[in-house]
């Protein structure tokens, strides 16, 4: 904050709260909000009903409970007192942040993610160990699906996301964040809603899944084939897999994001698929699903030990089909990729 010239951090729903502080605010329109200021204690404005839920942590934070008549926009407002330069949290409801702006006319507004993001980029060795056992729950489903042990051929893409979604609660995971199962010409959407349709023989079937353990949260992508598969999708499987590899390796402290980005995208042209590389190489990992670093074209952040991320090419065509392989990737203390998958990676061919 010093460095940034930042003289007050305002935190309310979203993940840097439950990082700072170990609680989880409930998405209300009852605000809650963690003042931090550069230079004094910590405040956490809340909801009187919901104060029981806060666990207190030592001296980290203080709690100010409001009551239903209660302005907690003027609370937050007089603890912020003259800040001149406020950093708001991303996931702050647009409602309140009006308000609060209104209440301090003369501060000027920023990102909380400009304080948050570079630090919680960067996990810390219980971090890393809880992504771990994360990933290792997902790895269990995914072995699962790989042989075959959840029945595809026959059934609604709903219902097999449904399956997969108890399978990870089953290993562990409190909550699930997403489920997707997409076969077919289906596949060839990288985010595909699971619908009705029915998966049938010699097909692709892209699943990306994962969920919330302990905190931290898993994401993990194997693309299978039900029945014996054409030589146009074997080529295609293989390049994505070869793809994927080179974006591991290039993982390494020192790198930078878009050199990974780099070093999957041009396996992938080389092979003459590039335009069918539709997003970006990965995506940080931790409090949530989606976090800094993004591994993508012009993000020159140079990667360090404990930056965690995905790494998912793929390549996706028209009508046709779609392949993607995803892993979660942390760079470890000596500097190289530590991948947290470790589901088999070549083609599944499953019958069932």
């Amino acid at each position: 904050m010093a460095d940034l010239g930042i003289d007050v951090v305002l935190l309310s729903v979203g993940a840097d709260l439950p990082w700072l502080t170990g609680y989880t605010a409930m998405p209300l329109e009852r605000l809650t909000m963690l003042v931090l200021p550069v230079d004094a204690p910590a405040t956490l404005v809340v909801p009187h009903l919901e104060a029981p839920r806060v666990e207190p942590v030592g001296d980290l934070f203080t709690i100010r409970p409001w009551d239903e008549t209660d302005d907690p926009v003027a609370a937050v407002a007089s603890l912020v007192g003259a800040a001149a330069r406020v950093a708001v949290s991303d996931r702050t409801w647009a409602a309140f942040v009006l308000r609060l702006q209104e209440a301090m006319p003369e501060a000027r507004w920023t990102p909380a993610s400009a304080v948050t993001g570079p630090l919680r980029a960067v996990k810390d060795p219980d971090e890393v160990d809880a992504l771990a056992r994360a990933s290792a729950a997902a790895d269990r489903v995914a072995a699962q699906l790989l042989a075959g042990g959840i029945a595809l051929i026959g059934r609604r893409e709903a219902e097999v996301s449904r399956e997969i979604a108890d399978r990870l609660r089953a290993e562990g995971h409190q909550a699930v964040n997403f489920a997707i199962v997409a076969a077919g010409p289906n596949s060839a959407s990288p985010h595909h809603d699971a619908g009705e349709r029915v998966i049938g023989p010699g097909e692709a079937v892209v699943c990306d899944f994962g969920g919330t353990l302990d905190g931290y949260c898993s994401d993990i992508t194997r693309t299978v084939f039900t029945g014996s598969p054409p030589p146009a999708f074997v080529e295609v499987y293989e390049v994505v897999q070869d793809a994927q590899a080179a974006g591991v390796r290039a993982a390494q402290a020192g790198a930078s994001a878009e050199d990974v980005d780099g070093a999957s995208r041009a396996r992938i042209a080389a092979a003459g698929y590039g335009e069918f590389f539709i997003h970006r190489t990965g995506h940080g990992i931790g409090r949530e699903e989606h976090e800094d670093p993004y591994l993508v074209s012009g993000n020159r952040t140079l990667l360090a030990p404990g930056h965690a991320f995905s790494i998912e090419p793929g390549i996706y065509l028209p009508g046709q089909f779609g392949v993607r392989i995803e892993d979660i990737v942390v760079v470890g203390g000596d500097g190289t990729p530590r991948p947290l998958n470790q589901a088999d990676h070549d083609l599944a061919v499953v019958e069932a």
